[in-house]
């Protein structure tokens, strides 16, 4: 009943249909791949609330370029580690960041270069303050930062991938990425290969910043996608199955949407 499936027809309905599974399920190996990764991210996340601070020399290398120059990145065990240190900020160095989202109003992020005894920086996210009046992209009038020597606390964040583009404009830089390579080169010294998210500081920071949240990924949304594409998988090589027992069932003179005809019963006349 079934050697028509040895047909070149056939066999080649067949291995579209395997080709098809396989890459569904491939495609829910790396949803699954990037679940994991996401899940690892917010592990990271919820463990930097909740650690006490260490040196930064434990989370962040120190750059070893020449001024303008950026340092590697922390490896991405150490994202989000609760760190301490202690510099001078330079005022004359503000970044405002544009375009940032925090309860859901926009407004600028203010990174102030934290400058430090061995004539490294690092960029130290202050918070979030709303826009001046006039519009989202009318510079904010920014806080003065303490003077002489501070120390803070705060979690290690990676450099911000994409496009990052930094201007100056009334005499400060202003960019929408943090992206540290490009914000370096506007710098006169090392800068950390990452920048810090600004939890508490001695002295202390001014009230009018509100503290910058990190969401967490959403990793469930991956692991929907994994079973959504696996089921896939299971369906198109279940469709086949159900498709060739249809045609053997054709091929016997046998069909779904009809009976099979009773054989006639002769009857005896009546008297």
């Amino acid at each position: 009943m079934y050697r028509f499936l040895l047909t070149p027809r056939w066999l080649g309905i067949l291995a579209l249909a395997l080709v098809a599974a396989a890459v569904m399920v491939l495609l829910g190996n790396w949803q699954l791949d990037r679940y994991h990764g996401r899940s690892a991210v917010n592990e990271r996340i919820d463990a930097g609330l909740r650690m006490a601070p260490v040196p930064l020399r434990e989370a962040v290398p120190a750059p070893t370029g020449g001024p303008g120059t950026a340092g590697a990145p922390p490896a991405e065990e150490r994202t989000f580690t609760r760190v301490t240190v202690t510099g001078r900020y330079d005022t004359d160095h503000v970044v405002l960041v544009r375009g940032r989202t925090v309860e859901s109003k926009v407004g600028f992020e203010v990174l102030t270069p934290l400058v430090l005894a061995d004539g490294t920086a690092l960029l130290v996210d202050r918070g979030w303050i709303p826009p001046a009046p006039g519009g989202a992209t009318v510079q904010p009038e920014v806080p003065a930062a303490p003077t002489g020597e501070v120390t803070v606390e705060g979690r290690v964040h990676a450099s911000e991938s994409g496009a990052g583009t930094v201007t100056r404009r009334d005499g400060r830089l202003e960019t929408r990425r943090v992206a540290i390579p490009k914000l370096a080169a506007e710098l006169p010294y090392p800068v950390h290969g990452a920048y810090l998210l600004l939890d508490e500081q001695t002295p202390a920071a001014d009230p009018v910043f509100k503290a910058v949240p990190v969401g967490h990924a959403n990793n469930w949304q991956n692991l929907g996608y994994v079973v959504q594409w696996w089921i896939f998988a299971a369906m198109t090589l279940f469709g086949y199955g159900w498709v060739a027992r249809r045609e053997s069932r054709r091929l016997a003179g046998i069909t779904d949407t009809r009976p099979r005809d009773r054989a006639a019963t002769p009857t005896s006349p009546s008297i």
